[in-house]
């Protein structure tokens, strides 16, 4: 495993990949979480100069295709896909990931994993004759699967189980906060195979009743100790995940704060959960 850092996650904005990178070196991030329509633009020599330059890899990209909402915007990235997968595999980075909205007014269950198959299916066939891993977050806080007529998927089980349906390669991005928010366990975690985590994102709970939490405030790693890090952290090594870890703590907090002092505190406090779990690098 390797820690990276994605600025928008912790609410720092950077101009282009550069300084991305450079802010990510600056701090002792390993990877970068990078915006793949970016690096095609920039073309895969200009990339590769980068991150050879800083010394930092580049982690995973988010999922380029907006399938949630028009057939239009839909088939419009769907015909991309092809093109930014190929860049993908020169440059070598062959993990991609989104997030599953856990509830719908218009779609009963059924009817939302009907509509999920069917716009995540062919995606899934483009990435996985590209050897790229998919990776699907399921959204846990009760207040995110119940603020809607039908809830959907929340939980790593009902997860795994679209990811098998969608494809071969598809898996989990796995987020301590959901994790918890499930009510999970090392155990879930300790059955799953490593090929299975495309990408990991860890957090901090408040002290309060799981039922209460909302989902977009949470902490920097560590900052309360509710979730526990060093447990999910240690299970992701023993069953040998070797993928990129980066924070996403939605901390009104860091976001206030100045760049470089929001990627000095976020890596301190990755480090800190990294050191307790017994990780290395």
């Amino acid at each position: 495993m390797f820690r990276s850092l994605n600025p928008g996650a912790i609410g720092v904005k950077v101009k282009d990949l550069a300084e991305g990178l450079e802010l990510a070196a600056r701090h002792g991030f390993g990877g970068y979480h990078f915006n793949l329509a970016e690096a095609a633009q920039l073309g895969v020599a200009r990339v590769r100069e980068l991150t050879q330059a800083t010394g930092v890899r580049l982690a995973a990209w988010g999922f380029p295709v907006e399938f949630r909402g028009e057939e239009k915007v839909y088939q419009q990235g769907m015909e991309e896909l092809p093109r930014l997968a190929r860049v993908a595999v020169d440059l070598g980075v062959l993990r991609t990931a989104t997030w599953i909205t856990p509830c719908s007014d218009q779609l009963t269950y059924e009817e939302n994993y009907a509509f999920h198959l069917r716009r995540l299916k062919p995606a899934a066939a483009i990435l996985a004759d590209h050897g790229i891993w998919f990776g699907l977050e399921y959204v846990s806080p009760r207040n995110s699967w119940t603020s809607k007529k039908y809830p959907f998927i929340h939980a790593m089980a009902q997860m795994r189980e679209l990811a098998a349906n969608v494809g071969t390669k598809v898996g989990f991005l796995l987020d301590s906060w959901h994790w918890y928010n499930a009510a999970e366990t090392t155990g879930d975690l300790g059955r799953l195979r490593p090929e299975w985590v495309v990408d990991v994102h860890v957090n901090d709970a408040p002290a309060i009743p799981r039922g209460e939490l909302v989902d977009n405030i949470r902490g920097l790693p560590g900052e309360s100790g509710v979730i526990d890090l060093k447990g999910f952290l240690g299970t992701l090594k023993q069953i040998g995940y070797d993928g990129p870890v980066m924070v996403e703590p939605f901390s009104e907090r860091v976001r206030q704060l100045p760049a470089e002092e929001a990627c000095q505190v976020t890596a301190a406090a990755l480090k800190k959960v990294w050191t307790q779990a017994g990780l290395s690098g």
